[in-house]
Order: structure tokens, then C-alpha cells, then sequence
């Protein structure tokens, strides 16, 4: 049985924006591969040459900030010599500022100096690993890991302990918002990029439809659909369905919490959050996805559209934050 979807519009989503729209221009698809993923997007009256241009702009994101790349801005800030002050680009900057906000808002939910956890689980460079890591593993890779170990004025960092950075929960969506940027400075106000899964919209089609998008759906659950429109809006999903391994005949998911350096569980199965900024969703859809069900007080504090699944026996159920129920009316 098809359900009909929910439907969440944004308060800027005003009659004023529909009269914007380039009616009749063509609309430009293009696509590539970028942070081990796949990017896409869409755009109104593109110049020719858009689609390198913004592969350069997501290749010069990975040259800041993947730990998978040796010779990138992140990879040597993590060989530094701890308490050492290290220069930093602007995006790094940014991305580490906003990540570290949201780690100290929820209380360490979310901690972008997990790299030793994250390799020591293998969803790291070093690779998959035979078993899973025991006590004395964790609390040695807990002892070097959290943001703790992490000191930033405006655009340098230092590390006052060996930790590393991992970027894998912001990164996708400051590629999100580095292009949005781009497009935007070119004069391009209306387009939909994606970055593995990641959105963000901006402006009008040209039919005068906003750019609507339905949330990532969990696997196997029947839950109705929410599809919302992304006008000066993104939306950004962790879900444990989309990477994780098997061991002794259970499963594990590749979000880590911080605050005990294992895999999540709390059943949580997805969380989609709406937010301008789309490298802020994706750092809170982790940080939320940490925290659970109770997670949704935090979601009202922080003004945020939060839309959560759990796992509940054989089924589902769902939490949504205020915001997001604002947004479906």
C-alpha cells in the first residue's frame, strides 16, 4: 500500500520566492565521485565547464581535510608535534570550530578527535580489522581520543596530547555548502548538490516547484514518508544501516559513541536533520544519533528539525522535534 508523503515546508519558502524562478531555462545534471562517495547535482542555467568546476572545488576539501589522503592539511595536522600551534586553511578552520561547538552542545555526543577509535574499530585508513577490539584496546585509544586533547585560536590548532582528527561527521556536508558557495558567487542562485546523501537546495526550479526531497527512509520500515522542500535548506542523514560490520553473528555500526569509544547501542536507526547549513546537519544527525531518544530536548533547545527512527522490537518508531513539526504544519 503506497502512503502519501509529509510534506515540510520552510518558513522562507514565501510566495515572493516562486515569482524568482527562470522560467523556461534548462536545467543542468552532472555527477562525479568525491570522499569515497558519489556527488551530484543540479542546476539552473549552468555555464559550460560547471561540473569540473566544482569537482575541483570538492577535490581542494579532500586536500584540507580527508584523513584518508597522506599529504592533506588534516593528515599533517595529526603527524604534528602535540602543542605545537599549526596554521590551518579557512574551511579546516571552519569545519573544526563548528565541530568542536557541537561537541561541547552535547556534551561530547559528537567529538571530532576520534581518529584513534575510529581506526581502532577499522572504519579508519588502516582498514577492517579481524575481530573486535578489547577493553584494554579501547581505553588506550579513549585515552588519546576527544576533543579535550584539541586547542584552536581562529586559524591555527594544536593538539596538547597525540589525537587525531577524523572529519567523516562534517566533512560531507562542508562539501555540501563549499559548492552551494561556489554556485552562489557565480550568480547561480538556483540548484540542489548532493554529496553522499547529503543535500542542500537553494532557490527555484524552473516550473516554480522548490527543490523537494524525501528523507532517506530506513530500510524495512513503514513509516510514512517525509518530503520536504529544499529552499535555503539542507538535510542530512546518519543511519546505521549504511555502514557496519559483522562479528560472532552481531552487528556493528560505524558511529562510535565518544563517551564509551564503542559502536552505538541505542537502537537508533536514522536521523535526518533540516538545517540551513548543511555541514551543521550532518554534524548534529551524528551527535543526535549518539545521544537517542532523549536527544529531542536537545533538538527543541537547539531550534533544530529532527526527525528520528528507532528500532522497537520487529518495527519502528519515530520522534520528531518540535521544529520539523512546525515545518509539516
Amino acid at each position: 500500500m503506497t502512503v502519501d508523503p509529509r510534506i515540510a515546508i520552510p518558513s522562507g519558502l514565501s510566495p515572493a520566492a516562486f515569482h524568482r524562478r527562470q522560467a523556461g531555462a534548462p536545467v543542468l545534471s552532472c555527477a562525479g565521485e568525491t570522499m569515497g562517495t558519489s556527488w551530484s547535482a543540479r542546476i539552473v542555467a549552468a555555464p559550460d565547464g560547471i561540473a569540473a568546476r566544482i569537482q575541483a572545488e570538492l577535490d581542494r576539501v579532500v586536500g584540507e581535510m580527508s584523513h584518508w589522503a597522506p599529504k592533506s592539511d588534516l593528515s599533517r595536522f595529526n603527524r604534528s608535534e602535540p602543542g605545537r600551534w599549526q596554521p590551518l586553511p579557512v574551511g579546516f578552520a571552519n569545519v573544526l570550530a563548528a565541530a568542536l561547538e557541537v561537541a561541547e552542545k552535547s556534551a561530547g555526543a559528537f567529538d571530532p578527535a576520534m581518529g584513534a577509535l575510529v581506526d581502532l574499530w577499522g572504519f579508519g585508513p588502516p582498514g577492517p580489522r579481524a575481530g573486535i577490539p578489547d577493553a584494554a584496546e579501547i581505553a588506550a585509544a579513549r585515552a588519546v581520543s576527544g576533543r579535550a586533547h584539541i586547542e584552536q585560536d581562529g586559524r591555527r590548532a594544536r593538539r596538547t596530547a597525540p589525537a587525531t582528527l577524523d572529519f567523516s561527521g562534517i566533512a560531507k556536508g562542508h562539501g555540501v555548502d563549499r559548492v552551494a558557495e561556489m554556485l552562489r558567487s557565480m550568480e547561480l542562485p538556483d540548484f540542489l548538490v548532493e554529496v553522499g546523501g547529503e543535500l542542500r537546495g537553494e532557490g527555484i526550479k524552473p516550473d516554480g516547484q522548490p527543490w523537494w526531497v524525501d528523507l532517506e527512509p530506513v530500510p524495512g520500515s513503514r513509516l510514512a514518508p517525509i518530503r520536504a522542500a529544499l529552499h535555503g535548506l539542507s538535510v542530512a542523514t546518519s543511519g546505521d544501516y549504511r555502514r557496519s560490520f559483522a562479528h560472532a553473528g552481531r552487528g556493528y555500526a560505524h558511529t562510535l559513541d565518544p563517551r564509551t569509544g564503542r559502536p552505538l547501542e541505542n537502537q537508533v536507526a536514522s536521523v535526518s536533520v533540516l538545517h540551513p547549513c548543511c555541514m551543521l546537519a550532518d554534524a548534529w544527525a551524528t551527535a543526535l544519533s549518539v545521544l537517542g531518544p532523549e536527544a529531542m530536548a536537545l533538538a527543541e533547545r537547539e531550534g533544530l528539525a529532527a526527525h528520528m527512527v528507532v528500532r522497537a522490537g520487529s518495527g519502528f518508531a519515530e520522534h520528531l522535534s518540535p521544529a520539523l513539526r512546525t515545518m509539516l504544519g
